[in-house]
């Protein structure tokens, strides 16, 4: 065999080698040092956020459509909301983003309240509205989801789309798996939640999946003022100190 032979049969040999051998545990190893990294990237939003948030007085969290415009009958009405919460002195929470939450946000601001918006980074990147004056920026959806519940008195849940969905949902599985004390989830504009309403009914209820007492997990209303004041009602009832979200043995030391 000659040299230029052995050298490219080496070669091969070392290629295979590296291939099969060296590259996989250098991957395995910058694998675990991003996982590393995104751990102490999860700590750092989780204690900022508690921070923070921990910080605020009584607080309502508002979902909604970031798609409605500013002449909207929802929008104005969502304005309203958030001004009438403010002037009971509740911070108004929303995900910080344009449409209902933008609309939560500005009547928060009318009303000389607390306004507080938890936005999320995105690839096409969602700006905080003009009207927050507390900003919390997260990168991951469940920390962001956690700010949203912990320490709020209640949730209101404005018309909107997949994302509304997902938080409303996920609220209430926490509610029906007591991971979050049973405050107030309270559906606006009865035309829109209708069809939902009627679909668990039928479906889910008749079907046994859940059971019919769990449809009284959320309430639906037309009144703006209805649903400050069932937040209010709740919220005189309650003891002091007041977290939302806990975990099992802080929730059965709390009943």
């Amino acid at each position: 065999m000659e040299d230029n032979e052995i050298e490219g049969y080496l070669r091969t040999m070392m290629a295979d080698v590296l291939n099969r051998e060296i590259y996989p545990v250098i991957d395995k190893l910058r694998m675990a040092e991003m996982d590393n990294r995104r751990i102490f990237r999860i700590m750092s939003e989780m204690v900022k956020g508690l921070e923070v948030m921990g910080k605020l007085p009584d607080s309502v969290t508002i979902f909604g459509s970031a798609r409605t415009k500013p002449e909207d009958d929802l929008y104005r009405t969502a304005r309203k909301i958030g001004q009438r919460f403010a002037e009971e002195g509740y911070a108004v929470v929303t995900g910080g983003g344009p449409g209902l939450m933008e609309a939560a946000n500005r009547g928060a601001t009318d009303g000389g309240g607390e306004s507080v918006g938890l936005n999320i980074v995105l690839p096409k990147e969602q700006e905080a509205n003009k009207y927050v004056k507390t900003s919390l920026s997260f990168r991951y959806f469940f920390i962001r989801k956690v700010m949203f519940v912990k320490y709020a008195k209640a949730l209101v849940i404005m018309p909107g789309g997949f994302g509304t969905m997902d938080e409303l949902f996920e609220s209430l599985t926490l509610k029906q798996t007591g991971k979050m004390q049973r405050f107030p989830i309270i559906l606006y504009d009865k035309e829109y939640w209708g069809g939902l309403y009627d679909w668990m009914r039928k479906q889910m209820v008749d079907n046994g999946f859940i059971g019919s007492e769990e449809l009284e997990l959320f309430s639906i209303t037309d009144d703006p003022e209805d649903v400050v004041d069932r937040v209010c009602r709740y919220c005189q009832a309650q003891k002091e100190p007041y977290v939302s979200y806990v975990e099992h043995d802080e929730f059965n030391e709390r009943t």
